[in-house]
């Protein structure tokens, strides 16, 4: 018995192979984005730990206190960014089966003191309205890519759209009917298991974002597969957009309308419908039906913002 508990554990190929299994379900149940930034934090964690001589995996409290000091003191990173890189260091031990630094009183309390110094109010990008909108598609070039760009501004704003959202759409996902257009979001932030979600964009009188859509499938001879992609300097059709490339198309026709592209993000597009929404007295639940939201809080955010000087209390006070 004292012999055989010297001789390392070696699991059967077929033990292996299930545990491999373990550890991509295990990885599959984050969506791809955040899969993304988890490893490009991980990488910058072991890049410090090699700094400093000192062990990622397992990595001890003490280390991963004195990364989350470090990454507040260089100035670069909000509290937001922070939490994110300590999510990576946890979700990276968990699924090699180490416990988790982060869960030590060390480090929790590391991180209260990073949050109460940093603070950990979300600078949130600029929402764009209905006449942003009409602004920027006046800046469009008439080519194939001007085409391309004003539905896609159009369908991203109409829709409330995520940027993944948008770019993941195919033409098996929409239905042209008479009073508009028909969506399925196959999966998204809220709905990572793929159950579905249905949205309806109605027809527009002066920038109808149905008859955008209509036009650039057929300028662009898009009959299935991905709605949205990529156009060389050729006008080739090349593959699906990706989710950063909707920042930039928003950034650059931001900038063309006389705004400030650093205010402005592919979210503002979402932001924006259920800002003008809020200010046109559409009701909550009808906001809430088209941007998906499962709770009304993040969605109270826009519309406080969009409320602020509407029945104002400093204006009925006789100043």
């Amino acid at each position: 018995m004292a012999t055989a508990a010297l001789i390392p554990y070696q699991p059967s190929s077929a033990l292996a192979g299930l545990l491999d299994s373990v550890r991509r379900y295990a990885t599959a149940s984050r969506v791809e984005s955040t899969l993304r930034g988890y490893r490009s934090d991980w990488a910058d964690f072991q890049r410090s730990c090699r700094l400093h001589w000192l062990d990622s995996l397992p990595a001890a409290p003490a280390t991963v206190a004195a990364y989350i000091s470090d990454c507040a003191d260089s100035g670069k990173l909000k509290a937001g960014s922070i939490q994110r890189r300590v999510s990576a260091i946890a979700a990276f031990h968990q699924v090699h089966g180490d416990i988790s630094p982060t869960a030590s009183a060390e480090v929790k309390l590391t991180f209260a003191g990073v949050r109460r110094t940093l603070g950990v109010a979300q600078q949130g990008k600029s929402p764009v309205l209905t006449a942003d909108v009409a602004a920027m598609l006046a800046h469009l070039p008439a080519t194939l890519l001007g085409v391309r760009d004003r539905a896609l501004l159009l369908i991203g704003f109409a829709g409330a759209f995520r940027r993944s959202e948008l770019v993941g759409l195919n033409v098996e996902d929409i239905e042209f009917r008479e009073d508009g257009l028909k969506v399925t979001i196959r999966r998204s932030k809220t709905d990572q298991e793929g159950a579905g979600q249905v949205i309806g964009i109605s027809f527009g009188s002066k920038l109808c974002p149905v008859r955008a859509l209509q036009e650039w499938l057929a300028a662009a001879a898009i009959t299935t597969g991905p709605i949205f992609r990529q156009v060389d300097l050729h006008t080739r059709i090349l593959a699906r957009m990706s989710p950063e490339a909707v920042a930039i198309v928003v950034k650059r026709y931001a900038a063309a309308a006389g705004l400030d592209p650093a205010k402005y993000a592919g979210h503002s597009l979402r932001a924006g419908l259920v800002t003008q929404a809020a200010m046109n007295d559409v009701r909550e639940i009808s906001i809430m039906r088209q941007t998906r939201h499962k709770t009304s809080d993040m969605l109270r955010r826009y519309i406080r913002e969009a409320s602020l000087f509407r029945d104002n209390a400093s204006a009925r006070v006789g100043l």
